[in-house]
């Protein structure tokens, strides 16, 4: 079982996660605010909610440009744009 499994998908833990994540970016610990922003587009995947994916992979993006990852962002902007690609989390 891998860590996300484990991560209930309600919207009160999502929203939880989601404020780490916020945290984190403020505080320019982007690879922190990734990994909890991968785990709230995971869940939201989950749920099949586009908005929230499209939202989360544009949070993604913007974590990705401020490490100097352009490519990384372009995937996760692209991933906003498509509407639903999961294929980028593999």
């Amino acid at each position: 079982m891998n860590a996300v499994s484990s991560v209930p998908s309600d919207i009160v833990s999502l929203r939880m996660i989601h404020c780490r994540a916020e945290q984190a970016a403020r505080g320019e610990q982007y690879h922190l605010a990734v990994f909890h922003y991968r785990t709230c587009l995971e869940v939201a995947e989950r749920r099949e909610d586009c908005r929230a994916v499209e939202f989360f992979a544009l949070r993604l993006a913007d974590c990705y440009d401020c490490m100097g990852l352009g490519h990384k962002a372009e995937d996760f902007r692209a991933l906003a744009d498509s509407g639903n690609g999961p294929a980028l989390l593999g």
